[in-house]
């Protein structure tokens, strides 16, 4: 089985390998429109004002055939982006020709921190893919990245989590640590046997400076490692779901201020795919039974979880009515601790109207401040052009209308990158109303690029 292959540029999803396959099967979308349910809009006079964009990255456009580490791959993608309070953003991002995970810094004016982005990785000889990024919260110069590392182990499929972690902002990277050890290629969030995502991974900060990470593997299960020293060691993978019947697959974690670790999937294999849901009120020592949310008999995939500092746990997910590659849409629930979900609700039909798809949700959270960020795909069976958004100031009783990210569109060259699979988290907020966007784009046969878009809440 191949990792990935020579992507066919019109169509989201290969025949086999990668198999990112995020858009539409169907012919006929506006007979769908029906469906959709109208978003609900904000009380409250609100308004999101957008700064130039900037460049952090620029490369070739180039992916050859999949010859495993050996590939000729020339373009960068994959970025992920942290916050801080004072509005200093993290961006970290792949580089294919170098097969390196690299990060950067931006001042709140846009001005690069550092003097070279850093190599984070170090690994010339295997691709890095994906990576997520956190600034801890109590520690400001303390960076910590989670990616996944196409290593090939003696199984069927490579794929590692790595994680390091730096204490001067990224100056500099400790030794890779890593975290799987395992030959059942960690990292892939598998749909089918022959379709998947990359990037099934997720990392998370908790009280008292704890991490913890989370990743599936594309044999099925789903684990969990904690460090309670800052990054410097980590937990023996814990098995939390997941199995060759029923592979987990996209995971997300969010952990509250009273230590409560909150973590949600979706599963593979499985046309009518519900959101899995636990948590666990002993710091990771015991899970409460998983549950599922939503049964609908559509496809859910790609959830995001987010925790408020008023507690209230926040949930946002793709939904196909009509199963696995059909014509997406976002719903949002949100729940207190220890009381039920809400139903879900539509909050992206008005994207609906204008668009073949959505999909690949990113969530923020900050005070009664939540923002929804997601794919948008202009045609049937294209790969995502731009990104939409929506907000809401009152812990998500009503959103606001949704936007178009700017300089994410169809105006600006080529289509969205993620070509390894499009499980990202592209979205940052603070308490000051920052909001940081990352997005990669792919121009077949020219160019490649990595942007930091900036925005700021207006009241």
């Amino acid at each position: 089985m191949q990792e990935c292959q020579n992507p066919r540029w019109a169509v989201v999803s290969s025949s086999r390998g990668r198999g990112t396959a995020p858009a539409i099967a169907g012919a006929v979308i506006a007979l769908m429109l029906a469906i959709l349910a109208p978003v609900a809009e904000s009380r409250q006079d609100t308004d999101i004002s957008w700064r130039d964009v900037l460049e952090v990255a620029s490369g070739e456009a180039h992916m050859g055939p999949w010859r495993m580490n050996e590939s000729d791959f020339r373009y960068v993608d994959d970025a992920s982006v942290a916050l801080r309070a004072d509005g200093m953003a993290a961006v970290v991002w792949v580089d294919q020709a170098r097969q390196n995970v690299f990060l950067q810094r931006y001042g709140r004016d846009g001005e690069p921190q550092l003097e070279a982005p850093t190599n984070v990785s170090r690994s010339a000889n295997t691709f890095s893919w994906l990576p997520r990024v956190v600034m801890a919260t109590d520690e400001p110069d303390s960076v910590y990245v989670l990616w996944q590392e196409i290593i090939f182990s003696g199984g069927t499929h490579g794929g590692e989590i790595l994680f390091a972690r730096s204490p001067n902002g990224g100056e500099t990277f400790s030794a890779p640590i890593n975290l799987s050890n395992t030959q059942n290629g960690a990292g892939k969030g598998r749909l089918t046997t022959r379709r998947w995502d990359n990037g099934s991974l997720d990392l998370a900060e908790g009280p008292d400076g704890e991490l913890w990470a989370a990743w599936t593997e594309y044999e099925g299960r789903l684990r969990i490692s904690r460090s309670r020293d800052g990054g410097h060691s980590f937990s023996a993978p814990q098995h939390i779901a997941g199995s060759g019947d029923l592979p987990a697959r996209a995971p997300s974690i969010a952990v509250d201020g009273d230590g409560r670790i909150h973590l949600a999937w979706t599963v593979g294999e499985d046309p009518a795919a519900d959101i899995r849901y636990t948590v666990s009120d002993s710091r990771g020592e015991s899970f409460d039974p998983p549950r599922t949310l939503d049964a609908t008999g559509g496809h859910a995939d790609a959830p995001k979880l987010a925790v408020g500092g008023d507690g209230i746990v926040h949930l946002v997910y793709a939904e196909s009515p009509d199963g696995p590659w059909q014509q997406a849409h976002i719903r949002y629930t949100r729940a207190r601790a220890g009381e039920r979900f809400r139903a879900p609700e539509d909050i992206s039909s008005a994207h609906a109207e204008r668009f073949a798809s959505v999909g690949f949700p990113s969530l923020a959270v900050s005070g009664a401040d939540l923002y929804v960020l997601w794919e948008l795909f202009p045609r049937p069976g294209h790969r995502s052009r731009g990104l939409g958004m929506t907000h809401s100031t009152d812990s998500g009783e009503h959103f606001a209308a949704p936007e178009i990210v700017p300089h994410s569109g169809e105006s600006d060259p080529g289509f969205n990158g993620s070509l390894q699979g499009m499980l990202m988290r592209k979205l940052a907020v603070n308490d000051a109303g920052d909001i940081a966007v990352v997005n990669s784009t792919f121009q077949p046969g020219e160019t490649s690029l990595v942007r930091l878009i900036r925005g700021h809440l207006e009241r």
